[in-house]
C-alpha cells in the first residue's frame, strides 16, 4: 500500500518502515500518526512478516517528534488509540520492532524509539526529551519508559533539563543496545532483524506476549493514560501557550509559572 508520509519495504520476513517527512525532520502530525497506525495493524496481521525495522528518511533525523508548527498553525486531527506513531500505547503487538536511529531523536521521536524493542543508534545520533523547554512534558511514554530502562534518578535529570545525549552516553546509560558507524546502521539493523527472524516466530511472539503482559501488570497503560490527563491540564496554562509560541517564533520563552 502507498502512504504519503511513510515508506514501507518488505525484505523476506522483515518489514522496513521509514518515516518520510525529511523536510520537517520526520516530525509526526496526525495524518502521519494514522498512517503508522495502519502500518502496524497490517504488520501485526500479516503472518509472513515477523520483525520490523523503523528508521527515518535522510541522514539528519530519526524524528523530531511532535510537529509543533502543525499544532501552532491549528492543524487538526487526533492521535490514534495506539498512541504516538501508532506505537506508544500498543500493547498487543507480538512481533519485535527494531529502531534504527539514523540522526537526532527528539521528544516524541525519542519516545517512539523507546516504544520499540531494540534500539540501534548511529554514532552520529543524539537523543533528548526536551519537552520542558517548550511548555510540554514527555507524555507519550518518555517519563515511564526512560525511568524503567535507566532508573529513576538518571531519568529525572534528563526529563527535568531536557538535555541532549550523545549516542555513546545513551549506550552507557542503557538506552541503546548498540552504537555503530552511520554508514553501517541499516545493515546492522537488518542483520539483527534477520537474526531474530531465523528463530521460531511462534516462540518470539510468545516471548513478546509475556513482555507485553509485564508492561500491563506494571501499570504502564494506566500511567500513560494519566499522562494525557496531566497534559490536558498543562495545555490550559499560560506557560504551555508561551512555549509553543516561542518555539514557532524561534525566541526564548518568557515563563510565568501559571
Amino acid at each position: 500500500m502507498e502512504y504519503e508520509f511513510v515508506r514501507t519495504e518488505v525484505v523476506g520476513n522483515v518489514l522496513v518502515v521509514t518515516m518520510n517527512r525529511p523536510d520537517v525532520y520526520n516530525a509526526v502530525h496526525p495524518p502521519m500518526h494514522h498512517e503508522m497506525d495502519a502500518i502496524w495493524n497490517d504488520f501485526a496481521a500479516n503472518p509472513d512478516l515477523w520483525v520490523a525495522v523503523l528508521t527515518g528518511a535522510g541522514d539528519k533525523a530519526f524524528s523530531a517528534g511532535n510537529d509543533l508548527k502543525h499544532t501552532a498553525q491549528g492543524g487538526g486531527g487526533t492521535v490514534p488509540a495506539s498512541g504516538f506513531a501508532g506505537l506508544s500505547k500498543r500493547f498487543d503487538l507480538e512481533k519485535p520492532v527494531i529502531a534504527a536511529v539514523n540522526g537526532f531523536a527528539m521528544g516524541g521521536g525519542f519516545e517512539t524509539a523507546l516504544s520499540c524493542d531494540i534500539i540501534i543508534g548511529a554514532d552520529t545520533s543524539t537523543y533528548a526529551l526536551p519537552e520542558v523547554k517548550v511548555g510540554f512534558f514527555a507524555a507519550t511514554g518518555g517519563v515511564q519508559r526512560l525511568s524503567r530502562y535507566i532508573g529513576r534518578m538518571a531519568a529525572r535529570e534528563l526529563l527535568f533539563t531536557g538535555r541532549h545525549l550523545s549516542a555513546d552516553e545513551a549506550l552507557s546509560l542503557g538506552v541503546l543496545n548498540a552504537v555503530v558507524p552511520a554508514a553501517d546502521l541499516m545493515e546492522t539493523a537488518m542483520a539483527k532483524a534477520q537474526e531474530i527472524a531465523a528463530q521460531s516466530p511462534s516462540s518470539v511472539k510468545a516471548t513478546k506476549r509475556v513482555l507485553n503482559a509485564m508492561d500491563v501488570a506494571e501499570g504502564l497503560p494506566d500511567s500513560l493514560e494519566h499522562s494525557y490527563v496531566v497534559l490536558a491540564d498543562l495545555m490550559k496554562t499560560e506557560d504551555f501557550r508561551e512555549g509553543v509560541s516561542a518555539f514557532v517564533e524561534k525566541r526564548k520563552p518568557n515563563w510565568v509559572n501559571r
